[in-house]
């Protein structure tokens, strides 16, 4: 009986002990049909195809509904030059401007660029690229996967499962994802997107 009881008590205690370090489920952002869920800002035309979003047609942002502080987000995304270069970017920990809904969000941003210097991987504050991406691994017209992850001041993103950028910083604490078409002239197109709220 104290056998029994011994391993009752150890099965109970690994049971526990998988429950408090397992990492919770992905939960996805995005249905594939439509953008149920999303709020559209800016000037920015955005559609559904075939489990794809697609934005295009003006500078605009695609808000997700979740507030989120500790975080992981994940997707495959593609930027394509349509005739004035294209540069979008994975928000997180963002707000919509109060005094300009329709404006550049006010959290951290993941870049999604290949023509410029802070380039695809780095991370980005309004107007300000702050942590640097260790290499350039993407190019237009080209689907790549990137994933964020955000604990209190600890910023990692990976393009491609390859870890490009490190970075500390605490100004924004909790926010929305969303999806940036910077400008006319281009494509941005986002699938497969999951988040997971850590801790």
């Amino acid at each position: 009986m104290k056998q029994f009881l011994a391993g009752l008590t150890l099965a109970f205690f690994v049971v526990v002990s998988f429950s408090w370090t397992a990492k919770p489920k992905w939960i996805s952002l995005f249905n594939g049909k439509n953008l149920n869920g999303w709020t559209v800002r800016g000037n920015a035309e955005w559609r559904v195809e075939n489990g794809t979003i697609i934005g295009q047609g003006g500078k605009g942002h695609l808000y997700a509904a979740p507030v989120l502080s500790d975080l992981e987000v994940k997707g495959e995304f593609r930027i394509t030059d349509q005739g004035k270069g294209a540069n979008s970017g994975l928000y997180f920990r963002a707000h919509e401007p109060a005094d300009n809904p329709d404006g550049f969000p006010r959290g951290y941003e993941a870049q999604i660029c290949n023509s410029q210097d802070a380039y695809t991987g780095w991370l980005w504050k309004p107007g300000k690229p702050t942590g640097k991406a260790t290499a350039l691994l993407t190019k237009d017209g080209e689907w790549f996967e990137m994933k964020v992850r955000a604990v209190g001041d600890s910023i990692n993103i990976w393009v491609k499962n390859q870890l490009v950028m490190s970075y500390r910083d605490t100004e924004y604490k909790e926010g929305k994802f969303a999806i940036q078409c910077h400008n006319p002239g281009m494509m941005v197109e986002a699938r497969n997107l999951y988040y997971r709220k850590l801790k």
